[in-house]
């Protein structure tokens, strides 16, 4: 059982929603469109689930052509962050609602019900109209009523945008179960980079519409193939520096030069985009071979058990995210350094060209 999206692009008026795209989802796969707002994550869903027709190309499900066919012949369930629940019915109505019109035994809609109710905490509310409950348990109650159905595609849009940090929290670590175990495929749209490590499965990164890089989480984490990708799957923002390699030296817009780090010297002279995660700055060299930056300090956030460090390094606004409280004062000067393993290294074009070991600590 897959979902194949053939070619597909979707165009409205002058504006490129999609461009053509082509992804094959294997069954029982959790697969992540992760990307900014208005990147097309919304868009190239309806367009799995038959809600919008595509420009050109098609929708294949276990190789058969469904791109005509209507959302409602095909076993699709949908959760948006806009939750939708039928207000006249009770949470136990609502989730039982499309067991119900599969025909299925009292009892075992029963135990579906509660099983579901269970798992998303709504138990001691099943007696209750949707209209009755907070926001959060409302797209408690419409994820549930996604869960029970048993479909075989199911688009999960920002779903846990609306729930509390600790029950959201929770859902991530259940949910790639459930997925695994129902065998359906799982689409689920996010705009965090955190949220897409935490469920794991495949993370496809878009960007205007576009599909920058598709693959295993981790692998797209680490392995990011172009700057945009690694742009979409940093949060705080990738840090970037121009730089231009000349024999063994890097020299920087500004006229600072830099060692070139070792897996870097076979790369020809040229202009680069070097990229750093904001973790794997520090305040103190791990080695001498560390690359090291001056900057100003420009704000500094504190979240209890991390800093997370605005700063200037010539033009460019960067951001520290390091252990610990520091406080640094407001246009104090600060030195950083980062590993060599840990720098990205792109070039013109936006392509990766970093060897594979250098971002294995990424």
């Amino acid at each position: 059982m897959s979902l194949t999206v053939d070619h597909v692009s979707k165009v409205v008026g002058r504006d490129t929603h999609i461009h053509p795209t082509t992804l094959t989802l294997a069954a029982g796969s959790l697969n992540v469109l992760l990307g900014a707002t208005l990147a097309g994550k919304t868009s190239l869903m309806r367009l799995m689930a038959g809600l919008d027709k595509p420009t050109t190309g098609r929708i294949l499900w276990q190789g058969q052509d469904v791109t005509a066919k209507p959302v409602q012949e095909r076993n699709v369930a949908m959760v948006y962050q806009q939750f939708i629940n039928y207000p006249s019915l009770s949470v136990y109505e609502n989730i039982a609602s499309p067991l119900k019109i599969r025909g299925l035994p009292k009892k075992t809609i029963q135990a579906k019900v509660h099983e579901a109710a269970e798992l998303l905490k709504l138990t001691p509310m099943l007696k209750r109209r949707p209209l009755e409950l907070s926001g959060g348990q409302q797209q408690r109650c419409a994820l549930a009523r996604a869960l029970v159905k048993e479909a075989d595609l199911v688009l999960l849009d920002e779903p846990l945008a609306n729930l509390d940090y600790k029950l959201r929290e929770e859902l991530r670590v259940e949910l790639p179960r459930i997925f695994t175990a129902s065998g359906a495929v799982f689409v689920y749209t996010t705009t965090e980079p955190t949220e897409a490590l935490l469920l794991g499965g495949n993370t496809i990164t878009l960007h205007q519409g576009q599909v920058t890089q598709m693959g295993n989480t981790l692998e797209v984490y680490r392995y990011p193939q172009t700057l945009t990708t690694a742009q979409v799957f940093s949060d705080p923002p990738l840090n970037t520096l121009s730089v231009t390699k000349q024999n063994q030296l890097l020299k920087t817009l500004k006229g600072q030069v830099l060692a070139c780090p070792l897996a870097l010297q076979t790369l020809p002279d040229a202009p680069y985009t070097l990229g750093f995660r904001p973790h794997h700055f520090t305040l103190q060299p791990s080695s001498p071979h560390d690359l090291a930056f001056h900057t100003q300090v420009t704000v500094v956030e504190l979240s209890g058990s991390e800093s997370f460090i605005h700063l200037k390094h010539e033009e460019e606004r960067w951001v520290a995210l390091v252990g610990g409280i520091h406080d640094f004062p407001l246009g104090s000067a600060i030195t950083l350094y980062v590993a060599p393993e840990q720098v990205y290294c792109f070039n013109e074009q936006g392509k990766w060209m970093s060897p594979p070991s250098l971002a294995q600590a990424a």
